[in-house]
């Protein structure tokens, strides 16, 4: 959950928040994020709140480089996970199977790291990174910034063609009812939150954005209306 928008859920409805990561080839829950953990006393309280938690006792999460080697704390890698829920392979699709699975472990496409203590934290996933004039960009980063803005319901952040930056980042936007702000408003409030590289190139104000059944927004489907008429779908 955004940390800005679970702040003002909090204030609505109190502390009654529990968090957990898992996934279809993970059934279980792989790492939680208790009501206490959403207690906020201080910054380091707060940035906990952008976490999954931790790792359920039982499950492993391994943050893996390129490699496949474990990479130390505060580095960010793709989340390997080996827990007693996860999938052997999928079912007659032995290339996926031997894509995704090593080990045991099922090779999640979250890139993330892991906090001294213990705490997991997602980046973006790993096919949702941006990559913008030499520099990496994480989509949820960047839509965190956004979501921020009082103004603003939802966002979803996408790489588009650009013929400067190879790739460039781009937002569609979903305002509250009633709000008024400009696009250049908004790019200035996320230069101010994470930096000019990172922000916004481009900002479309829309009414709606494509959901998933859970609720998720579908990044593949903002990104497909930029690309379509491409035979690349990267720069």
């Amino acid at each position: 959950m955004s940390p800005d928008k679970l702040q003002l859920l909090k204030a609505r409805f109190g502390n009654i928040f529990v968090q957990i990561y898992a996934a279809t080839e993970a059934a279980v829950a792989v790492s939680s994020l208790s009501k206490a953990d959403h207690e906020i006393t201080n910054e380091e309280d707060a940035k906990r709140l952008s976490s999954t938690g931790r790792v359920t006792p039982g499950e492993e999460v391994m943050v893996a480089d390129t490699d496949g080697r474990e990479l130390p704390v505060g580095e960010m890698g793709e989340l390997w996970l080996r827990t007693r829920g996860t999938i052997r392979g999928y079912y007659k699709n032995p290339e996926g199977t031997a894509s995704e699975f090593t080990n045991g472990f099922w090779k999640s496409g979250d890139l993330g790291y892991m906090d001294a203590k213990g705490y997991v934290y997602i980046v973006d996933r790993k096919k949702d990174m941006i990559i913008s004039g030499g520099f990496n960009v994480y989509a949820v980063e960047v839509e965190g910034a956004i979501n921020s803005h009082p103004e603003v319901t939802n966002s979803a952040v996408v790489g588009i063609p650009s013929d400067e930056w190879g790739e460039s980042v781009h937002a569609e936007v979903v305002l509250k009812a009633g709000a008024v702000i400009t696009p250049e408003l908004l790019i200035a409030h996320v230069k101010g939150r994470i930096g000019s590289y990172k922000a916004p190139k481009s900002i479309v104000i829309v009414t709606e954005l494509p959901l998933s059944v859970v609720g998720k927004v579908l990044r593949r489907s903002v990104r497909e209306k930029y690309w379509k008429d491409r035979e690349r779908r990267v720069s």
